[in-house]
């Protein structure tokens, strides 16, 4: 039996031990934040715009600081005495120490030209209180029996309310977007240089003037009309130029998706490259086009159900690893999950266009997503149009530009299904909305037997 510890040799060991870490705060800053406000209203103008009730972690300044806000709201003058009575109204002023605690507030500051400075302290510890608080919930999150993919798409919503505050914009001076607007100006004077990325089909480009980041393009038709093929084509034509790309496919194996790029890149046959029964001049345009894409940033996730938070995830992961995106392709909209339960298919369609436009916007990469259309359009042997769109207005709403690939009618019959069975057909690529410039058709070439848009 060991010798029982004596009081010294006990007390030497707690004071010995590592205190824990002080909850991220500071008083001082807090106090002259409030100080300057109260010596000088003005600048509270000029702290409210980045700082919330919450960032304040002391419980009194936190009140003083919502009095303020109130007096702002309700167009009062702010001073000593107004706000001393707006704590009295709420019961407060007595609990957080009286007027004479706003009177030290004052005589702590000498002046108000640093509360902005103070007001950045406040913010910085209260990030570092909300990341905190995300790490434990995270941690929690992993404990969890929980879907893996949920608790992902949770993990990263959690990390994101921690510095969404910190790292927003928020309303800036009408100098800055002037300002890049003016250098692209200036770009595509001087050096030719249209921004956004081009699709290199047809004079599809001349229409949207390239694919800008943030835009979601939805590419719709029936099945058969080369809805995949396009986005394929884009997707390689973009890859070759350098860009990384990342391709979502739901509807079929990532091999499949390979040997259509394949196809496409070779212009052997798709048949042939699924049956490997090549000749020597095949083989080695197939070695070409393998080398080509070895070197090629093409990123291919074949999930199936995948969700718009997933791919979000994927997304953000992908960048952390390679750097930054340039187009993603989701083929296609209609056979993806909803992130949340919906009561029926359509609010389940909206659901996932919606968290696409918003993955979309807030990972400022240009999405081209596939989505199936009515069969009427096809029943009657007309153009598509918008109203086509299956199971949800809101595929119109939120998206940027809606591309409609079609074989021109013909007024006989046979000549049509003649065409529509040819492998290699002219068709129109409809741009039927385009949030920021023309609408109309762009003329192209698809090629059924090698997959091709050119």
């Amino acid at each position: 039996m060991s010798k029982p510890k004596t009081k010294e040799e006990f007390e030497n060991q707690q004071t010995a031990a590592p205190a824990s870490p002080a909850i991220p705060h500071n008083r001082e800053a807090e106090e002259a934040v409030i100080g300057s406000i109260l010596i000088n209203p003005e600048v509270y103008f000029d702290v409210a715009v980045f700082l919330r009730n919450e960032d304040f972690y002391i419980h009194r300044n936190r009140w003083i600081w919502s009095a303020i806000a109130h007096l702002h709201s309700a167009r009062t003058p702010i001073d000593l005495l107004t706000v001393s009575d707006e704590l009295e109204r709420q019961g407060k002023l007595a609990e957080m120490g009286g007027s004479a605690y706003l009177t030290s507030l004052i005589n702590l500051v000498p002046t108000s030209l640093n509360a902005e400075s103070y007001g950045r302290i406040v913010q910085a510890d209260s990030t570092r209180r909300k990341l905190i608080h995300a790490a434990n919930m995270i941690a929690s999150l992993g404990y969890s029996g929980d879907d893996i993919a949920t608790i992902t798409a949770q993990a990263v919503t959690e990390l994101e309310k921690a510095i969404s505050d910190f790292m927003g914009d928020g309303l800036k001076h009408i100098s800055v977007p002037m300002s890049r607007v003016y250098d692209r100006m200036v770009d595509a004077t001087e050096k030719g240089i249209v921004p956004g990325i081009p699709t290199e089909i047809g004079n599809l480009d001349t229409i949207l003037k390239n694919l800008k980041p943030g835009a979601m393009i939805i590419v719709a038709g029936r099945p058969g009309t080369g809805k995949t093929a396009f986005k394929l084509s884009v997707a390689k034509n973009v890859a070759l130029q350098g860009k990384r790309v990342a391709i979502f496919t739901l509807e079929m194996p990532d091999e499949q998706i390979y040997e259509r790029l394949a196809s496409n890149e070779t212009g052997i046959a798709l048949d042939k490259i699924q049956d490997g029964r090549l000749t020597e001049d095949e083989w080695q345009k197939v070695n070409a086009a393998t080398e080509v894409f070895e070197k090629s940033q093409i990123f291919m996730d074949d999930t199936p159900a995948i969700t718009p938070a997933q791919i979000e995830a994927r997304c953000r992961r992908l960048m952390m690893q390679y750097g930054p995106l340039d187009l993603v392709v989701v083929d296609y909209l209609q056979i993806m999950d909803a992130d949340g339960k919906t009561s029926n298919r359509t609010e389940e369609v909206s659901a996932i266009s919606r968290g696409l436009k918003n993955v979309c916007r807030r990972l400022n990469v240009p999405f081209l997503v596939g989505a199936q259309i009515n069969r009427e359009a096809e029943k009657e042997n007309r153009r598509p149009r918008m109203s086509d769109l299956r199971e949800s207005g809101s595929i119109e709403a939120d998206s940027d530009i809606v591309i409609f690939p079609y074989i021109e009618e013909e007024e006989d019959e046979l000549a049509l299904k003649t065409k529509k069975n040819n492998t290699t057909v002219p068709l129109k690529l409809i741009v039927a909305k385009h949030r920021n410039g023309p609408t109309g058709d762009a003329d192209a070439t698809f090629k059924k037997q090698v997959t091709k848009f050119e």
